[in-house]
């Protein structure tokens, strides 16, 4: 199982990385936890400075914008 972290505020482009997040999994059959940090010590301390953020499996992957989907496709499919 996927560990998934969406770093931001609640935004818009927040809630839309999750669901994005969510989608490419269910497309591709893997199982993922999706949890949503909005502690900005915590945003702080993965070195994100513009939101989302995106943590898989304890490594972020991505910040700053929505992420492509085929991004989104092989940081879910990455061992």
């Amino acid at each position: 199982m996927k560990e998934v972290k969406v770093l931001g505020p609640g935004c818009g482009r927040c809630v839309a990385t999750a669901e994005m997040v969510e989608a490419e999994a269910r497309r591709l059959g893997v199982a993922v936890t999706i949890e949503k940090v909005t502690d900005y010590a915590a945003i702080a301390a993965y070195g994100v400075v513009s939101t989302p953020g995106v943590v898989v499996d304890g490594k972020l992957v991505h910040a700053g914008g929505l992420p492509r989907p085929e991004n989104v496709r092989t940081w879910l499919k990455a061992d």
